[in-house]
């Protein structure tokens, strides 16, 4: 019997204290709610970061920008932030890039080098050459002395600027198939004239450039990333001018650009990440909320990833002011470099081992815009009846899109991000999935990423899924129990990159 009733006192007490708990996360969640309708304040800050700072690519004085920003903002709503250097990066700032056809006849291009790529001394005015098919890399290198002072197309023309969709939607089957063998025939030709050439070649003949395509098969958007050949000025040309540059060289009129591309390299520079934070009754037991803040900057990091960056942010001042004694502590990391591997993020969890071993959750974002859309576990199978338990209060005008819930789940639901370092070590670490927007064709990382593709209602519903769910990690008072097994990272993380 004495059993019996401490059994029966344990439950009670477990009830009584999870109905406490439901009662002051209602009062929470309709402060929550009540804030967040209709905020005006989530544009504002979004201009701040997205338009008045711009892209964020690791090493440039934006990303510093970005990072003095962040802990102002914090700051301004009595939330403490601090920048943690974690290492030096080794320092790129971008300049003007202008590109004119000027024969056989004018026309202004759209264009722009390439991320870290060096720029042009001066604007030069060249001819535009196609790759010819030779038998060998010696014939390839006899070619490449007629070619000093050039620019090098060093993609395949697009046999289409229509994407995959329209072609599908507009068009006969036989048509489509037979535009696809076109395109792949063009691909596979074009990579055999290309693997004659390597980096050093191009950089012993001194060509005045290399010009690249790199469309995503959506409409207007183009990839614009870390250049492939080192030393070499590389610039990225829309498809609509790429193809006409391709056609005009390829049938002989020997079209003329005029090149105007300037950056420069600015020596070592620290690297940082973001952490605010909200100290709890237990103040060495974590919840936390994570987002990049690193971007490409061939646009402006709107929905890569400055829209889970905004939505933190925002999560991050609806518990300040309506939780503004958390029983475990809030930390929100917006970390560097995560565009070269979450280095920034593995910085962090090297440093501290004392907030890795004493984290109750971690929710990340970083997929784009939408609304969330799916939910999992990946792979805790004890974070069920926790997640599960936390969803209970997220209002249903909240949750309504979320249309799928894996529990457990894998560790790769939720994609690759900074949420995956996390969980390498045994942090329970969640990254819910926003819903698509043509995210990765449209937006990440390209030139199209930019402030008016943020959907901020969408960006306002995260982030009372977000303070929400912290809100119910942070008072539950049972701990999710970690993995048995956890797979450690593979490298140490470099500190100069």
């Amino acid at each position: 019997m004495s059993r019996f009733k401490l059994l029966s006192a344990v439950v009670l007490c477990f009830l009584f204290a999870n109905a406490a708990i439901a009662q002051s996360y209602r009062a929470f969640v309709d402060a929550v709610v009540k804030e967040e309708t209709n905020n005006p304040y989530i544009e504002k800050y979004a201009n701040e970061l997205i338009n008045g700072i711009g892209p964020r690519l690791i090493g440039t004085p934006q990303l510093q920008q970005a990072h003095d920003w962040a802990v102002a903002k914090y700051k301004s709503w009595g939330i403490d932030a601090r920048n943690e250097k974690w290492g030096d990066y080794n320092g790129w700032e971008r300049g003007i890039t202008h590109v004119d056809l000027v024969s056989p006849r004018v026309k202004s291009l759209e264009a722009l080098l390439m991320g870290r790529s060096p720029g042009l001394q001066k604007p030069v005015t060249g001819e535009v050459v196609v790759i010819p098919n030779l038998p060998d890399t010696t014939a390839m290198k006899s070619w490449l002395q007629s070619a000093k002072g050039k620019f090098v197309l060093m993609s395949p023309y697009q046999p289409t600027g229509w994407p995959d969709e329209e072609w599908a939607a507009s068009t006969s089957k036989p048509a489509f198939d037979r535009m696809k063998r076109q395109r792949d025939s063009i691909v596979q030709e074009f990579n055999r004239r290309r693997s004659k050439i390597n980096n050093r070649l191009l950089t012993q003949v001194g060509i005045a450039g290399l010009l690249v395509n790199n469309w995503t098969r959506a409409l207007g958007a183009e990839r614009i990333m870390t250049a492939q050949y080192s030393g070499i000025p590389t610039i990225d040309i829309s498809l609509e001018d790429y193809s006409m540059l391709y056609h005009l060289a390829e049938s002989g009129y020997k079209p003329m650009i005029n090149v105007d591309a300037q950056s420069k390299s600015t020596g070592w520079v620290p690297a940082y990440n973001t952490i605010a934070e909200i100290k709890g009754k237990i103040p060495n037991e974590y919840v936390m909320l994570s987002a990049h803040l690193d971007s490409w900057d061939g646009g402006a990091g709107a929905t890569d990833n400055g829209t889970g960056t905004i939505m933190m942010m925002e999560a991050m001042r609806l518990l300040k002011k309506f939780y503004p004694n958390p029983k475990r502590t809030i930390l929100a990391g917006h970390w560097g470099a995560e565009e070269l591997g979450s280095v920034g993020a593995r910085a962090f969890i090297e440093d501290h081992p004392e907030i890795i071993k004493n984290t109750q959750a971690l929710f990340n974002h970083d997929n784009g815009t939408g609304r969330i859309g799916t939910f999992s576990g990946r792979g805790y199978p004890g974070a069920e009846v926790f997640l599960k338990r936390w969803l209970v209060a997220v209002p249903d005008t909240v949750k309504d899109h979320i249309k799928i819930l894996r529990f457990p789940g894998a560790p790769s639901d939720g994609g690759s991000s900074d949420h995956t370092s996390f969980g390498s070590v045994g942090v329970p670490a969640f990254s819910p999935v926003s819903l698509g927007w043509q995210y990765l064709t449209q937006t990440w990382h390209t030139n199209k990423d930019t402030y008016d593709k943020i959907v901020f209602d969408d960006v306002r519903n995260n982030a009372m899924f977000i303070a929400v769910m912290v809100y119910m990690a942070c008072e539950d008072n049972e701990r999710i129990s970690k993995p048995e097994t956890v797979t450690e990272p593979a490298r140490k993380v470099p500190r100069k990159l």
